[in-house]
Order: structure tokens, then sequence, then C-alpha cells
């Protein structure tokens, strides 16, 4: 089944047959207690109107025990709730990149997020070399896809792809910009979900769902997601998988 959100001229489909997966080993508990967690900043607690937390991770699908690799988490917005909700059995690695870690203090934040839950582990990431420690059951991006591709993306998809296990996850969500292929990513940093598609399918994922959670109506697509005065931008959701 597909949704149509008209925004201007602009026609933005998204398949929503799929926007939540079935939980198991007791994932939704997980996710909802990360999600409700008292010791999670009131900042981020704020934003989760809009982000939809535990619906996007219980998307992505995201459950106790899973190793997570989290590209560039900013702030950890999303470190936090992966933390709790793979649980003690679990893994976060952090993924920043290399010119935060050679810039004095550019990794205190992370490191002292680190250092307050157990399972996450600090890694600079050179998507030519580094290796993880161990194989990921899941590669987590949010709002820097478009950073990327901005870059080498083939290099980066390419790692997440062997970093990951056989029938291992990939998942993608970023601010949408319907149509545009690769022309607004550096512009008003969104991007085209088909772009995204292609670029990601082309290193061997097959997409296997995708979410219209965070659709705003009114939201024109056309502009900064800053400059969005009405809610906030419309984002996309992929779910891609590595083959078995």
């Amino acid at each position: 089944m597909k949704r149509l959100f008209l925004a201007g001229a602009a026609i933005f489909a998204l398949t929503a047959c799929a926007n939540s997966v079935v939980a198991q080993d007791g994932a939704g508990a997980a996710i909802a207690a990360a999600v409700s967690n008292p010791a999670r900043p009131a900042a981020d607690s704020d934003r989760d109107g809009d982000r939809k937390p535990a619906e996007i991770v219980e998307f992505a699908g995201v459950r106790p025990g899973m190793t997570v690799a989290e590209i560039a988490p900013g702030g950890g917005y999303y470190t936090r709730i992966l933390a709790r909700s793979v649980g003690p059995t679990g893994k976060v690695y952090a993924l920043m990149p290399g010119f935060l870690a050679d810039r004095p203090g550019g990794l205190d934040g992370i490191n002292a997020l680190a250092a307050e839950y157990g399972n996450v582990e600090v890694v600079v990431v050179d998507y030519a070399s580094t290796t993880l420690p161990t194989p990921a059951d899941l590669v987590w991006t949010t709002e820097n896809y478009h950073d990327l591709a901005n870059g080498n993306v083939g290099q980066v998809n390419d790692w997440v792809f062997k970093a990951l296990k056989p029938g291992g996850i990939y998942f993608v969500e970023d601010h949408a910009a319907p149509g545009t292929g690769l022309t607004a990513t550096s512009t008003i940093h969104r991007i085209d979900p088909e772009a995204v598609t292609q670029q990601v399918t082309a290193a061997g994922f097959t997409l296997e769902a995708q979410s219209d959670l965070l659709v705003n109506p009114k939201d024109p697509l056309t502009i900064s997601p800053r400059a969005v005065t009405e809610g906030v931008s419309t984002k996309f959701a992929h779910r891609y998988r590595k083959p078995e």
C-alpha cells in the first residue's frame, strides 16, 4: 500500500506497509524502557514527540543482545536509547569521524556517555581500514547520510556491508528532498530517498521496508530543515538487509 503526501508541486511517496516490525526477545518492552529512562537528558526527551524514537527503533529492528554500530552519533540522542534497548548483553559502537578525534576535546562528550553506559564503545572510524572488534547486527545512521553523500559514500556503504553479519540491517533516516537526486545534500542539507536507495542497493543491500512515521505534510521539502516553521522536517526511514 502507498500513501501520497502533497507538498507544493512535489509528491512524496513512501511505502507504508511496514511501519513496525514484530518485536522479538522482549524488544518492545526494552525499547519503551529505554525511551522512558529518567536518566536521559531533558533536552533529548523534549524532542521525542517529533522524533518518535520508540517507533523508529522498533521499525529499525533493534532488539536485546544486538551489536549496533552507530555512524556519527552527534550528541548521543539515539546512542543512549540504543544502549538501553540492546541491554547488557548487547553492544553499541559509536563511530566517530577522525576530524573530531583530532580536535582538542572533540571526543569528550561521547567518551563521557560511553563511561555512563557500560555497553558503549567509541571507535574512531576510517572507512578505508577500520574493522570492528565484532561484526554488527545493525548499522545505524540518522540525519547524517546527506553529509556522507558529499564524500566517498560508496566507500562508506561498502564498509557497512562488510561490517555487518550476513542478514544484518542497515538503517538510514534522513531529511527528505524527493526528486532532487544528490543536488540538495550540500545546499539545504537534505537528500532524495530514491538516491539513497540507489546507492545502498548498489553496495549489495536489499530495501526491506520504508516508513512514513516522520512525514510532516506542512514541510515544503525545499528548504533547510532548520527553516521549517510548522513542525519539523519530513524524514524518511529505510531498513535495508544484507543477504544471508
